[in-house]
């Protein structure tokens, strides 16, 4: 069996994949399996098992402060093969193995370039919900901020 050989992605499909795999961990079980479940999905074979894990999180105060460790926090991931050879890796916060398998799959079908649409605009409701919560909370966070330096100091 002869194989091509592997040409290395360029930046941009780099990032693209990136932002797949960022959408599909901040993504909901629900969301993954919707996704798929609209999409011509091959026979997927565990490379490792989904297993979960804990990670040491880092903090900075301010933001650009000296860095701390903040606690552990689970961790889960998950490598697949499809039937027809790429392989998709996942990682997530939380401890939801299916997840994570599933997350595997569509970083997988992503990387074939004839299914890459497909599986964008599968992904697209989750995308769409997602910035809706964000908008949501950016509100609620809004709507309790307090500006000091127009309040009335109250001398008379």
């Amino acid at each position: 069996m002869t194989t091509s050989p592997r040409h290395p992605a360029s930046e941009g499909e780099i990032g693209a994949r990136q932002a797949v795999m960022a959408l599909c961990a901040e993504a909901s079980r629900t969301d993954l399996e919707a996704a798929l479940s609209v999409l011509d999905t091959p026979a997927a074979a565990d490379l490792r098992p989904p297993e979960t894990g804990l990670v040491m999180a880092s903090g900075r105060i301010g933001g650009d402060g000296r860095p701390f460790n903040l606690g552990e926090v689970s961790v889960t991931r998950a490598a697949i093969r499809l039937a027809n050879g790429p392989a998709g890796f996942a990682y997530h916060l939380g401890r939801d193995r299916t997840k994570a398998r599933l997350a595997a799959i569509l970083d997988a079908l992503w990387q074939d370039p004839d299914r890459r649409a497909r599986v964008e605009a599968a992904l697209a409701p989750a995308a769409r919900r997602l910035a809706a919560d964000r908008q949501q909370a950016a509100r609620r966070t809004a709507a309790t901020r307090v500006d000091f330096l127009t309040l009335a100091r109250g001398d008379d």
